[in-house]
This record gives C-alpha cells, structure tokens and sequence, in this order.
C-alpha cells in the first residue's frame, strides 16, 4: 500500500497556497498549512474554504515552533511560501521584511535540518524575478535565466535573494533536497487586492458596475512577465518531483506595460480608452522602479516539461470576469483576498 504524501505549507493563506492547496488535494495529499497565532485574520476563511487543511499555529520567526511543526506534519514536501510579499510595503517596512522573507527561510531550513527530516523531506523555496532588478546589461534577448546576474533593487528583492542563497547552500553543505523557483510575476483570481493587477481588475469591475469612478495608480510604464499563478504552481509542484534538486525560472517568455493591461482590462467592460478613468498619484511610485523583467522559462520546459496555459490576454480576461462576479456578489472572497 502506498503511503500518503504529506506536505507542509507556508503561506498557505497567499495567492500561490490556495492554489497549491487544490493541486496537491486533489493529487490525494494530506495537507498541513502554517499561519501565524490563533487570532490569525484569515484563519476562519482558510477552515471554510479548505476544510480538509490541518491547521499547524507557527512563525518563520520562532524556530522552536517550526521545528514543533516539522515533528507535527513529518513531511514528503515543504513549500516555503510565506513572506513578506509585496515591494512597495518592503520599502515601509524592510526589517520586518528581512526577519520574515530572509531569515525565516534559514529557521525553516535549520528546523527539518535539526529534526532530521532532511533525509525524507524536500524543500521548495519561492524565489523571484526581483532578485535581478531588471537591468540591461544583466539580461540577454531572451531574458533572465538562471545563470544571470542578481541586482535587487527592493529590501524584498535582498531578503529573498538572502533566502535563495541560503536554500542553495543548505542544497550543498547538506545534500538536502532543495529546489528555488525564480518566478516571474504570476497574477489570477486569487491575487490580493494591493497588487497592481487585481488593483486594476478589481477596479475595472467596479467601473462596470457604477460602484466607484476611478482607479488611482503609480507609474504606467514598467514592463512584466506576467503569467496565470495555478500554471506557476504546477510547476512548483513538479520541480519536487524532479530526480534531482535544482534553480528554475518560471516565465512567459514576454513582456508587458502596464499601460496594455488597463487597455486589455478596459475593453473587456466594453471601454476602448482607459485613460479618463484613471489617474496618478505620487504615493504609489517606489523609490526605485524596476523597469522591465523578462524570463526565460526554456530550463523547466526542457527539464521539467513546465508549460503555462493561459496567455496574457486569458489572464486579463479571467481576472476581469471573476472581479464582476465578486463585486456584483456572485462570489464568496477567497482567502487570499481577506
């Protein structure tokens, strides 16, 4: 009889946890999710949504409750997920950034290490494309790899390059199984509400319903790789599975501005120009802009067999029609967006 996979999950109240979540549930895991202290906002959402989860209270800054969660779960597989997410925040609020985003990962990685669960357990590590920063001289035509040099420009970007680094070295100062996924930005249904993209989904919904006239922005000019977060997920997932631990990036392969997922957003309403219905404001322009980040995902399509599913235009789209449903009260937030 083959023994059940168990798999522990930081972050798993995020936007990529909710979607691991259903893909390793409905592969026949036994699931185990960490969040932070029984007044845990999100925590009510998570138990109605995901009711088959077993609920571990723990820190990426207590290392003694990481390793009662390691004894607690005994896993096959840890996604470390949880962080200090979002760029702009970072720059609010950067030692909280590094405690969490960077020096948690080292917690984690000492917990299983400690508890001797290295030998059975493999590690993925959630690192990102802001740990390039988006200069020229360090991407190639085709974009970042693997291989390119890092410049992060953000204390998200240095906390999470800290992280990758330190997941690598555990990789080979102790023969862990220890993958990083360099993701490049990955957006959907489940993405929070202060991110950009479903700032302007979200937005964009509202416009349609007449419940509010404007959406207010930063700068329009900065160009992503943006791709649909279940299909990132899916890699994920596939990257532990692999025979050996490895560094893979997770991309689109293409770029675009900002400024073409308001018009994208926009025509999906029916609105051809977007720009009366949109306006600036200094309070959201960071201190230092990434100007552009394009992958090159051909590593894990090669190796892994990744590929995405849904294009650029199906993400704007699928976002737009789940923000309708969700404002027009057709929907039930998901615990990402509480």
């Amino acid at each position: 009889m083959t023994e059940t996979r168990r798999a522990l999950i930081t972050g798993i109240t995020g936007q990529d946890g909710g979607h691991l979540t259903e893909l390793l549930h409905s592969k026949g895991y036994e699931i185990f999710g960490l969040i932070r202290g029984q007044r845990n906002a999100r925590r009510e959402a998570l138990v109605r949504e995901y009711p088959y989860v077993r609920i571990i209270e723990a820190d990426l800054t207590d290392q003694t409750s990481l390793i009662n969660a390691v004894l607690t779960s005994q896993p096959h597989e840890v996604y470390n997920l949880g962080a200090i997410s979002h760029v702009g925040y970072s720059f609010r609020n950067p030692q909280l950034t590094s405690d969490i985003t960077a020096k948690g990962v080292l917690n984690l990685l000492e917990a299983i290490r400690i508890t001797g669960q290295q030998e059975t357990a493999r590690f993925y590590q959630a690192s990102t494309s802001e740990m390039f920063g988006g200069l020229d001289y360090n991407r190639p035509g085709t974009g970042y790899s693997e291989d390119s040099l890092f410049h992060p420009r953000s204390p998200y970007g240095v906390a999470k390059l800290y992280a990758h680094w330190i997941a690598r070295n555990y990789r080979e100062s102790y023969g862990m199984f220890v993958s990083t996924g360099i993701l490049f930005n990955h957006e959907g249904e489940r993405r929070g509400l202060e991110f950009v993209t479903r700032k302007i989904t979200n937005a964009v919904a509202g416009i349609h319903l007449g419940l509010q006239k404007e959406i207010v922005l930063g700068d329009l000019w900065p160009k992503r790789d943006w791709g649909y977060a279940g299909d990132y997920v899916r890699g994920m997932w596939q990257m532990l599975q692999h025979s050996e631990p490895d560094d893979f990036v997770l991309a689109t392969g293409e770029t675009h501005s900002i400024e073409e997922f308001l018009t994208l957003a926009f025509a999906e309403i029916g609105i051809d120009d977007w720009r009366p219905y949109v306006r600036q404001d200094p309070e959201f322009m960071r201190p230092a802009e990434v100007d552009i980040l394009l992958g090159d995902p051909s590593k894990a399509e090669r190796v892994l067999g990744w590929k995405r599913e849904v294009d650029f235009p199906g993400l704007v789209r699928l976002m737009v029609e789940h923000d309708i449903a969700l404002r027009s009260g057709e929907l039930t937030p998901s615990t990402a967006e509480r």
